[in-house]
């Protein structure tokens, strides 16, 4: 099962290693900002696969609506003159170390009732 999404995210830091890509400070903030989305989606559906509740089109869409709504947020900023990425940065932080936390404690459970065994 795991298989899959490891062996997506190894072939993704090859080809981010050795491609010869260079980005233009303009564009490294929006990349920032969607790649903290995909995390907090990432992670988001890590923790619904270990509660049992994942659901591949909520993931889909979820991915995809997160980069783009962070991305947005931060395009309106820069049109506004508005630092709005702030704001991407901060909801999908929290829930990134909210769903960080959630998984550490279903491990840890998960953990303590095989040991108990």
């Amino acid at each position: 099962m795991w298989m899959l999404p490891v062996l997506g995210l190894l072939l993704g830091l090859i080809l981010g290693f050795f491609a010869d890509i260079t980005l233009t400070d303009v564009y490294a903030s929006y990349l920032s900002i969607a790649v903290l989305a995909a995390l907090d989606t990432l992670v988001g559906g890590v923790r619904a696969q270990l509660e049992k509740v994942f659901d591949e089109q909520v993931f889909v869409t979820g991915f995809i609506t997160n980069i783009l709504l962070a991305t947005s947020l931060a395009f309106l900023g820069v049109y506004l003159g508005v630092d709005l990425y702030l704001a991407a940065i901060f909801a999908f932080g929290v829930r990134l170390f909210q769903n960080i936390a959630i998984i550490r404690r279903i491990l840890l459970q998960r953990w303590k009732s095989r040991s108990s065994k």
